[in-house]
């Protein structure tokens, strides 16, 4: 039993909407229905038209989403930028974008979700802190001079760690780096970051720590702010420098570790200094201490003579001599280092040079000529089947063509008779008399006929 059809055309009386028409209405319904309510999301997608002022984002949750329009009049009073992936709270409106007929909400209020908590929170226990002296720059340790392994403490996968390796590299190739990975948002994160930093300070050979991350919101870099890595920063041995987010965000790790790094880069910059500054801070040394040697010598020649003179000299020269031991084992070191770094260029220069070489690039281009050949022999097989299957389609139409033909029909032994003067085809009887001529086309030619009898009603044969 087939079900009721819908009519195919509007009834008497029924009304026609047009498109403007009931998008109006909709919106009217949608603004009529939801007056001014609070919603709560995570803002994505977020555009600023610098031209209009105007600021349009999506705000989701877990498994929906909804578009947004703030504009110049109300956006201006915002205390803060809106970013992709902050929390905050909206009053707006329910609407429709008529233009599109696209669902939206006007909002005309907004704030940070959760932002004057945690402030509030920063500062009680920064003020706890400072109270204990966790702050003081008099417990505060120097970092080493040329330090050879340094520990990290953040996330395995984050652009932080790609950069602070990338530049310990450049700068002084042959220095160890032992991660301690660990997450560094989100629940339970600030836990980890403490044992992290508890097991690095376990570790004996550890010259300097770098604990810290990239960039992001206040509740992103929140769990530096928690009082377990405070603590746990402050109980490290060794020397610690905290490089949390962009130079404009402060954590409370930032103030109790011994330095404070702008971002991860400038902490790689900061623990190693330049292999070529420390050779040139040695040749200057080493340019001081031979001038003070020769003056001292000199004037002690002007002086008493004696044995006094004999052991000035001697611990003079016990002196310079641990001075150069020095400088030659500081140097020797540099060159080590310089000589591994050079090793593990020239090793990644041999791969590169492996990989360009004309034997590499020519069993490239031949697998890929393969590659070519077999697809190129794909289509031209998929090409034909088409091809194909559309002449068999043209076939059939044709047929059916001819088979609708007039002149197939005449091909059965019917003819067509036609009015001459007129050039209508005659139907019937009607309007035809004795006398007349006509036109008949047979299948094959025609004829010009004299009407002697006109029968006006079928007669059997």
């Amino acid at each position: 039993m087939q079900g009721r059809q819908a009519p195919a055309l509007p009834g008497p009386g029924e009304r026609v909407y047009g498109v403007t028409e009931l998008n109006k209405e909709v919106r009217l319904a949608l603004e009529g229905n939801y007056p001014l309510i609070w919603i709560e999301g995570e803002i994505s997608n977020f555009r600023h038209f610098q031209a209009s002022g105007h600021w349009y984002f999506t705000l989701k949750d877990s498994s929906a989403q909804v578009s947004a329009a703030m504009f110049r009049g109300q956006n201006h009073h915002i205390p803060f930028t809106p970013a992709d992936g902050m929390q905050v709270l909206v009053l707006g409106q329910v609407s429709l974008y008529e233009a599109r007929g696209s669902y939206q909400v006007i909002v005309r209020r907004m704030a940070e979700q959760g932002a004057g908590a945690l402030h509030a929170a920063f500062q009680r226990l920064r003020s706890r802190l400072a109270a204990e002296g966790l702050f003081e720059e008099s417990r505060k340790r120097p970092l080493p001079a040329l330090p050879r392994r340094i520990g990290i403490v953040t996330s395995r996968d984050s652009a932080a760690l790609r950069d602070i390796l990338r530049i310990l590299r450049r700068r002084h190739g042959g220095v160890s780096v032992l991660l301690i990975p660990t997450r560094v948002q989100g629940e339970g994160a600030a836990g980890e970051i403490a044992a992290a930093i508890t097991r690095a300070g376990a570790v004996a050979d550890l010259d300097a720590l770098i604990v810290g991350r990239g960039g992001g919101s206040l509740e992103d870099l929140w769990a530096f702010n928690e009082e377990e890595v405070a603590r746990a920063l402050a109980a490290c041995p060794i020397p610690v420098i905290s490089a949390v987010g962009h130079e404009t965000d402060v954590t409370i790790a930032d103030m109790v570790a011994d330095h404070r790094a702008t971002t991860p880069s400038a902490a790689a910059i900061m623990v190693v200094a330049h292999a070529d500054d420390l050779k040139e801070r040695l040749h200057g040394l080493g340019r001081r201490l031979a001038g003070a040697t020769r003056l001292t010598l000199s004037r002690l020649r002007a002086g008493p003579a004696g044995s006094f003179h004999l052991l000035a000299t001697r611990l003079l020269e016990g002196r310079l001599h641990r001075s150069v031991q020095r400088s030659d084992d500081l140097t020797g070191r540099l060159m080590r280092a310089g000589n591994k770094h050079l090793s593990r260029r020239r090793q990644r220069t041999l791969l590169l040079t492996t990989r360009l070489s004309p034997r590499s690039l020519m069993a490239g281009v031949t697998q890929r000529r393969q590659r070519l050949t077999g697809l190129s022999r794909h289509f031209a097989a998929a090409a034909r089947l088409l091809v194909g299957r559309r002449r068999e389609r043209l076939a059939l139409a044709s047929g059916r063509l001819q088979d609708l033909s007039p002149l197939a029909v005449l091909g059965r032994g019917y003819a067509m008779v036609r009015d001459p003067l007129s050039g209508l085809l005659l139907r019937d009887t009607g309007n035809v008399s004795p006398g007349d001529e006509l036109e008949v086309r047979l299948h094959r030619g025609g004829m010009r006929v004299k009407v002697h009898q006109v029968n006006d009603h079928d007669q059997s044969t």
